[in-house]
């Protein structure tokens, strides 16, 4: 199973600030940087309960009848659009990843700060793209939180925008189990 990181944040390494905001994203009409063809290539988006709740706050459904599975213990509301496909699930990286390989998946999406972070701990990312954005927010959540060892990337590629993103790919070169 292919675990992938798609991410944006900021200069200083935040993905939100401390309120959960992300006001300091480009709006409107920004270029084409990829993610596109990287949602087409993934079976599901794995994200946690915090995620989840940011993006039903904003109203309109993005996600389309791609697969959602939120990481909580907790009940989670559900969307009022008709095509999505939200199920809750709880466990450890690894569960989840079995739980869903077993599905005959092969590509998921890991999503938000410690989500990404765990499943790094647990060897399961392979690639991780971040997008940064050209803005000091100097306090936030942070894109990583603490982890237990140096974990070895490989650069893939960069790209810049004429917007002033900055998007670096990389693959995890140890650790990746998955």
């Amino acid at each position: 199973m292919q675990c992938s990181v798609f991410i944006a944040a900021t200069i200083d390494g935040f993905i939100a600030r401390l309120n959960h905001d992300i006001d300091f994203l480009p709006e409107g009409d920004v270029e084409e940087h990829g993610f596109t063809e990287f949602y087409a290539s993934v079976d599901a988006l794995v994200m946690g309960r915090l995620s989840y709740e940011k993006v039903l706050s904003f109203g309109e459904w993005h996600y389309g009848s791609k697969p959602i599975i939120v990481l909580s213990s907790r009940d989670i509301p559900m969307p009022s659009a008709s095509e999505a496909r939200v199920e809750r699930l709880s466990g450890s990286p690894r569960e989840i990843v079995q739980a869903l390989s077993s599905r005959g998946w092969n590509h998921l999406y890991i999503d938000g700060g410690v989500t990404i972070t765990r499943f790094l701990e647990a060897g399961l990312i392979q690639r991780m793209i971040i997008t940064r954005v050209p803005v000091l927010i100097g306090t936030g959540i942070p894109l990583f939180g603490a982890l237990p060892r140096d974990i070895q990337l490989s650069h893939v590629a960069t790209r810049s925008y004429k917007s002033g993103l900055v998007q670096s790919e990389y693959t995890v070169t140890d650790g990746a189990s998955g």
